[in-house]
């Protein structure tokens, strides 16, 4: 367990002393009446998540995506899938007002503004709804 309990650590401890004091017999119980304990703090961290959660999502922020939604996956695929066809224009363009440097200038920044949005760094990129709690609405 990364994050110890100090309640379950004591609770354990008692429970191991009670066995060596009561003897094996009473191992069953002990063992149960410890897990249903551990249920209980497991419950109690879990219904505290949620309400923190809740707390995020009523002051407006994004609930947090479960692993592995797939909706940054498309959302990545689709910027890149913007910018390359913005590509296109744009290297045209530069290539006829500034020749080769101009294209190799061009290409440098669609590479990095991809590397940017591709890499997720937070407050780089803000969201919708960032930019209307800042607006006020």
């Amino acid at each position: 367990m990364a994050t110890h309990d100090p309640e379950l650590r004591k609770e354990l401890d008692a429970t191991l002393q009670t066995r060596k004091e009561l003897g094996p017999e009473y191992e069953s119980e002990l063992l149960e009446s410890f897990l249903e304990k551990l249920e209980r703090s497991v419950d109690q961290r879990v219904r505290r998540q949620l309400a923190e959660q809740q707390v995020q999502v009523a002051r407006g922020a994004r609930p947090p995506r479960p692993p592995g939604s797939g909706r940054d996956f498309w959302e990545r695929f689709g910027f890149a899938a913007l910018s390359l066809v913005l590509a296109v224009p744009l290297s045209a363009i530069a290539a006829s007002l500034a020749g080769q440097p101009g294209l190799l200038m061009c290409w440098a920044g669609i590479v990095g503004v991809n590397a940017v949005q591709g890499s997720g760094l937070p407050g780089l990129v803000r969201s919708r709804t960032d930019r209307r709690d800042d607006a006020g609405g």
